[in-house]
């Protein structure tokens, strides 16, 4: 065990980060806050067991070692109060060939699959990739509060005879939201009622910010209605080693688990072998570095939302899990405020057309508190 290091933020400009490199301007300083991409070296230990799996030399074709597999069950269970069985367990290289295999697996071309809009950008793509319909239920907004929540009503006025799975975004990305013990309960009863799959996307489920929040999985339980689920995990995104590509597939019923293996077969590759070792390190060992990292955030969080709610034309929405803040660009008057705040602050965020949504923004706190603080000078100067 290493002793708990202090956040560390290394350059990444020149060193083939997608995030640093592919909106770079010749001349310009751009500050990028989109894609879900932390600047956050990883935890020691991850970096150390990739190091000693580097210094063996042989990096052929891995099975998962049973240490990994011991690591996830044993996160599953403290974690989420999930007791899974190991053979529950289906490997994967992403979650985006997750949410695909799970479209393939579920629907047939020309079947239905319901998303909760706005929503991450591949759950737009990867079903519709697979020739299944994606069919749009907007999340409720509570005006009062300014939060987004799950309206079972909305999704019911959607579902159609050719409705197979709802795939639920949960910690939702982008909004922000940590669905609630009670808005899960009322998705669940939703899909036993329609006979729906129920496929939840959780990769965020650590990255819980505010305070006293406990995940609310969409694993099932013992007794829990003969409900049909494809849990999807990682820990890419709480531990930022989303580059080595692993994650995983919780489904319980057998009959779909097979299903969703045959979907996958001679498509999808299996993880590799740095990818086992990065995540069982994490697991296992990462706990203190998350805890700083969520503190950071919540400090970035904060400091974002005061900064930008006092800007002309912006409002921002509560950030419960995630690193990815949400933010209102309506009332700016621009067309295109992305587009705009890249060319007048060097700032690039994600369009939240991307998302379903035009007119809105996403933020990416993942990162120092001296590169929010210039990205925030600068919008203040553009916009003062």
């Amino acid at each position: 065990m290493f002793a708990a290091a202090m956040l560390h933020t290394p350059d990444r400009r020149n060193t083939d980060s997608a995030k640093w490199s592919r909106h770079a301007r010749p001349g310009r300083d751009i500050l990028p806050f989109w894609v879900a991409d932390m600047d956050f070296a990883s935890p020691p230990e991850v970096i150390e067991a990739l190091r000693q799996r580097v210094e063996h030399g042989v990096y052929g074709y891995a099975d998962a070692p049973e240490s990994c597999m011991e690591a996830v069950l044993t996160y599953l269970r403290d974690d989420l109060g999930a007791e899974v069985d190991p053979s529950w367990i289906v490997w994967l290289p992403g979650m985006v060939p997750g949410v695909a295999v799970a479209a393939r697996a579920c629907a047939t071309p020309g079947e239905e699959i319901l998303i909760n809009t706005p929503v991450y950008p591949p759950f737009f793509k990867a079903p519709a990739a697979e020739g299944r319909i994606v069919v749009q239920a907007p999340l409720g907004f509570d005006e009062t509060q300014g939060r987004y929540f799950f309206d079972p009503e909305i999704v019911e006025r959607a579902i159609t005879p050719k409705t197979r799975m709802l795939l639920l975004c949960h910690p939702h990305n982008p909004v922000g939201r940590a669905f609630t013990t009670e808005e899960l309960q009322s998705v669940r009863q939703l899909c036993q009622r329609h006979n729906l799959i129920l496929c939840s996307d959780e990769i965020h489920c650590d990255l819980l910010i505010e305070p006293g929040l406990k995940h609310q999985t969409a694993i099932p339980w013992e007794g829990s209605g003969g409900l049909r689920t494809i849990t999807l995990h990682a820990p890419s995104k709480t531990y930022n080693i989303a580059g080595l590509g692993l994650s995983y597939a919780v489904i319980p019923d057998p009959t779909l688990r097979l299903a969703f293996t045959r979907a996958k077969a001679g498509i999808v590759p299996d993880p590799n072998v740095f990818s086992f070792v990065a995540a069982e390190a994490a697991y296992r060992h990462g706990k203190p570095w998350l805890t700083q990292v969520l503190q950071q955030i919540r400090e970035n969080r904060d400091k974002a939302r005061a900064a930008l709610d006092a800007l002309p034309g912006l409002r921002t929405f509560p950030l419960e899990a995630t690193y990815l803040l949400w933010i209102d660009a309506r009332h700016t008057g621009l067309e295109n405020p992305h587009a705009h705040f890249l060319k007048q602050a060097d700032v690039f965020f994600s369009p939240g057309s991307d998302f379903g949504a035009p007119g809105f923004l996403r933020m990416n706190l993942g990162c120092s508190p001296q590169t929010l603080d210039e990205g925030l000078s600068r919008l203040e100067n553009t916009c003062g």
